[in-house]
């Protein structure tokens, strides 16, 4: 949720924001006048309920018909106290209402536009040419078959479509590589967190993904509780309603989770293989700081990702998102994607969003300042490793006859192994 004093005193500057998100502006004006009625409301109902204290003092001493003009006045008050009420209420309900609908304020510098908008920031590393090399390009699918390293055919015969399968090396190649980031994000002062993957509808309306992008979140309806897109939103309500102490630096958690999305509208996109599923492992950062220390943080967790890209031997690019496509809760997010061979395409692999405010007030996650007065923290999140990794590293290091060249810095974690090497399709 964004900051309502901030609205009141520069509403210009929220509706830019909606314009380079491609939002309505109006929704602005909308919230200002909801605003203005419940504070007029409240207003009146602390004059009348004044009046309504006086005049029980003036009641209690009088007689007759005095009396009774003064109860009929009460009586009245009542009514009127009763009704001005119900109308704050009312406009604090649809202030609420109005003011979740309002995208974070994105920050200087975000490209506007859509998801085609975004701004390359810079590549890293040179994809491979793979003809040249005498190598037949193989997607990932075909690959982890001959290593029997997926299996999508009975992941769907046991789940349904995107339900996949790791066997044998495909899933110690996985453990090898959130081993990898886990063990990253601990070196560099992250506690190791493995977080629920059931939360309460608050908390995930707090983070933000109960919004526009509500149906993509399963929800157990007998239990009211959702299952998790990210360890971001488990994290994001770990200090829920807590007052931080962030005097010694940004407090830095890495939650190790499964996450689970129903990737809804995305039909024909990314359907063969492990590219776009229902379920899947991600080891996330995430980051309570302060306001004023965020834009480094953001910065950080960057650097972060890049070296666990650098340690698997990723060619890849990082891109600034435009406004139109970071979500509610980000004011800025810079993606890093893998080149993707068998697609020619690049393959986004992480993501990194400051939010800024947004996500803190919605949770009541707060600092205490110098003065002693409380203030929303900043949060920010980033992925430093998942399942999509897989089919990026099968794809960028395959070899002329199938097997795969394991990178070097995931070998600790695979008992020196330096080769995958394929064993023939499933009998």
């Amino acid at each position: 949720m964004i900051d309502l004093r901030l609205l009141r005193e520069n509403p210009d500057a929220v509706r830019h924001s909606q314009r380079l998100r491609g939002d309505d502006p109006s929704a602005v004006d909308r919230v200002l006048d909801l605003d203005a009625r419940r504070r007029a409301s409240l207003t009146q109902f602390e004059e009348l309920r004044a009046e309504q204290k006086a005049l029980g003092k003036q009641v209690a001493k009088a007689t007759g018909d005095e009396k009774a003009a003064l109860l009929a006045r009460a009586k009245h008050l009542a009514e009127q106290v009763k009704a001005l009420q119900a109308d704050a209420d009312a406009a604090a309900t649809e202030l609420d209402a109005a003011l979740a609908g309002i995208g974070n304020v994105v920050l200087d510098g975000v490209p506007a536009g859509g998801e085609d908008d975004y701004v390359v920031l810079r590549h890293e590393g040179t994809p491979r040419d793979l003809a040249a090399e005498g190598v037949p390009v193989r997607d990932h699918l075909e690959l982890g078959e001959m290593l029997r390293a997926i299996d999508t055919e009975r992941g769907a015969k046991v789940s349904g479509a995107r339900f996949y399968y790791l066997t044998g090396i495909g899933a110690r190649l996985e453990l090898a590589l959130l081993n990898a980031a886990m063990d990253r994000a601990t070196a560099a002062g992250f506690t190791p967190m493995i977080t629920p993957t059931l939360v309460r509808p608050e908390v995930m309306r707090g983070t933000g993904f109960l919004g526009a992008h509500a149906d993509e979140v399963y929800r157990l309806e007998a239990d009211d509780l959702y299952l998790v897109g990210t360890s971001e939103v488990a994290l994001a309500g770990y200090h829920a309603d807590e007052i931080l102490d962030l005097s010694g630096g940004p407090l830095r958690y890495a939650g190790w989770s499964a996450c689970y999305r129903r990737e809804a509208g995305s039909h024909g996109k990314d359907t063969r293989g492990i590219i776009r599923v229902h379920q899947f492992h991600k080891v996330e950062m995430f980051s309570y700081t302060t306001v004023e220390d965020a834009a480094d943080e953001h910065a950080r967790l960057l650097a972060l990702e890049e070296e666990m890209l650098a340690l698997v031997e990723l060619p890849y690019r990082v891109i600034d998102t435009a406004a139109g496509d970071l979500g509610s809760s980000a004011a800025r997010k810079f993606d890093c994607e893998a080149w993707l061979p068998s697609q020619e395409r690049w393959l986004e692999l992480t993501s990194t969003s400051n939010c800024t405010t947004f996500q803190a007030r919605r949770l009541g996650a707060r600092e205490r300042t110098g003065t002693g007065e409380t203030r929303a923290v900043a949060t920010l999140n980033g992925t430093l490793g998942t399942t999509r990794w897989i089919v990026a590293i099968l794809e960028n290091h395959q070899q002329a006859d199938g097997s795969v060249r394991v990178p070097e810095g995931l070998r600790p974690y695979l008992d020196g192994l330096e080769v995958l090497t394929p064993v023939g399709k499933d009998a």
